[in-house]
């Protein structure tokens, strides 16, 4: 009989362009596909003699509940199917693959990872702003906004006393919290971006400072799912458009004279 195998895929952070050439290849060999709700459907095209199941949540409503999808996985490669777990973003970037490949695991199915492209600094640099930069940043905090409790991540608290670029994940329902606690370090000029739908035709983007990015959100109806960026580093973001302005305007200027 055909063994059957868990591989956990991560899709990127939406583009489809962004998934791996070895996430496609599994997608091409794959029996069952579970897929969640930030994964773009393009890419089930890959898997064309897959059965494709949404297991993804929307606005709070599962459409299957986590104990429920271990058991599909399962229940679907012990019949000797291979079954892809695709997820948005990286699977072991707050995407639970670990803990779905641990209870896989436990039935002695065979197991395997593809890494994906991580939202966390991909969306950002779609707008072009690193998540380091010499002489502004030199390390990153990737944090989830919302703990399985619904509760900010205490670590927010720490990351705020460093000079650290911050990247919040599913945060946007906390982002007063979140803001409160930089103001509380003396920061409310820092800048801050949030990015909705990041590289996707639905991009959204704001930008303002950790004391007036409420408004900024409220204003251009940001929501998630989102990623919000503070940091000195939000700053590269203008000054490359500056920079570009700038030079347009000389060469306009030359051709003037010409």
């Amino acid at each position: 009989m055909r063994k059957g195998k868990l591989t956990v895929v991560g899709a990127g952070p939406g583009d489809v362009d962004l998934i791996t050439l070895k996430g496609i290849k599994a997608l091409q060999r794959a029996d069952v596909v579970l897929y969640d709700a930030l994964v773009s459907t393009e890419l089930l095209e890959y898997a064309t003699n897959a059965e494709k199941i949404f297991v993804g949540k929307r606005k709070g409503c599962y459409a299957y509940q986590q104990e429920q999808i271990n058991d599909l996985i399962v229940e679907r490669a012990t019949h000797g199917l291979q079954v892809v777990r695709l997820k948005g973003g990286d699977p072991f970037v707050f995407g639970r693959g670990a803990e779905e490949m641990e209870y896989v695991s436990g039935y002695g199915i065979d197991v395997a990872v593809v890494p994906g492209i991580s939202s966390s600094v991909s969306v950002p640099a779609s707008q072009n702003i690193p998540v380091t930069k010499r002489g502004t940043a030199e390390s990153f905090w990737v944090i989830t906004g919302t703990t399985k409790e619904h509760k900010l991540s205490t670590d927010v608290a720490l990351a705020a006393k460093s000079n650290a670029t911050v990247i919040i994940l599913m945060g946007m329902s906390k982002l007063g919290e979140i803001m409160e606690l930089f103001k509380r370090e003396g920061k409310e000029n820092i800048p801050v971006a949030i990015i909705q739908n990041g590289t996707t035709e639905n991009e959204k983007i704001g930008v303002s400072t950790v004391a007036s990015i409420e408004d900024k959100a409220r204003e251009q109806q940001l929501s998630n799912p989102a990623i919000i960026i503070i940091g000195e580093v939000v700053n590269h973001r203008q000054k490359l458009l500056d920079i570009q302005n700038e030079y347009q305007n000389q060469g306009k200027e030359l051709l003037e004279k010409i």
